[in-house]
């Protein structure tokens, strides 16, 4: 498929590369390409700049928001949950009608130092905010619950014995993020837990998720459904 990736951080970076090595066609949208193309900073955790990884995926285009979406059949939101909806409006209604928006952000805000807060909780979602303000899309909301290397190889992990949640509105949509996911992800477990609207729990887990990683100071870990 054509896909685009929204965001060029450690999560956008660490999709990217494994949906290009999966012989995904790969767009990785940004503000200001040639700026991004030009960071030769390390990363905010250890990663390498943007520069030595893009030498590393060289079959990655690297675009503006706009443009790696307009083509896509495909597109993966994975910017800052506080910036996504800026993000997708660069992107425009027109370009993501029809298509499959698989939203992997949390609307986590750090305005008050850490923990972090959720800017949206209990009542909606950033997963509901997206798909309100783009019905023609298909929003469909997972693999934010785990950390990036999970998200692309489960089985570093407990050789990929613990669940990844799914869930929107349309089921067309969700069987072939499932199919992503089971198929050249490696996900055993996946649960389907419903309409959009779920997104309020599987984003109510990141207090949790962000509490275990200090309490813990390993990224490593996930949650495992037990039935």
């Amino acid at each position: 498929m054509k896909i685009a990736v929204l965001g060029t951080g450690v999560v956008g970076q660490t999709v990217a590369a494994k949906l290009a090595s999966l012989g995904h066609d790969v767009a990785i949208g940004t503000r200001d390409p040639e700026a991004t193309r030009a960071r030769t900073e390390p990363g905010a955790f250890g990663n390498p700049s943007f520069a030595d990884w893009l030498g590393a995926n060289p079959t990655v285009r690297v675009a503006t928001f706009a443009d790696a979406a307009a083509d896509a059949e495909m597109v993966v939101n994975a910017s800052a949950g506080g910036a996504s909806l800026q993000v997708l409006a660069q992107v425009g209604p027109e370009a993501l009608a029809g298509k499959i928006l698989v939203d992997i952000a949390n609307p986590l805000d750090f305005s008050a130092g850490m923990p972090p807060r959720l800017s949206v909780c209990n009542d909606d979602s950033l997963g509901e905010q997206i798909q309100r303000a783009y019905p023609d899309a298909k929003v469909v909301k997972t693999l934010n619950t785990v950390n990036a290397n999970l998200m692309v190889d489960p089985r570093q992990l407990a050789d990929g014995e613990h669940t990844m949640f799914v869930c929107g509105d349309d089921a067309e949509a969700k069987a072939k993020v499932t199919a992503l996911l089971t198929e050249q992800l490696g996900w055993r477990d996946v649960v389907d837990l419903g309409g959009i609207a779920m997104a309020r729990g599987t984003e109510m887990l990141l207090p949790l998720w962000v509490r275990v990683w200090g309490a813990t100071q390993n990224p490593m870990f996930s949650f495992r459904l037990v039935r």
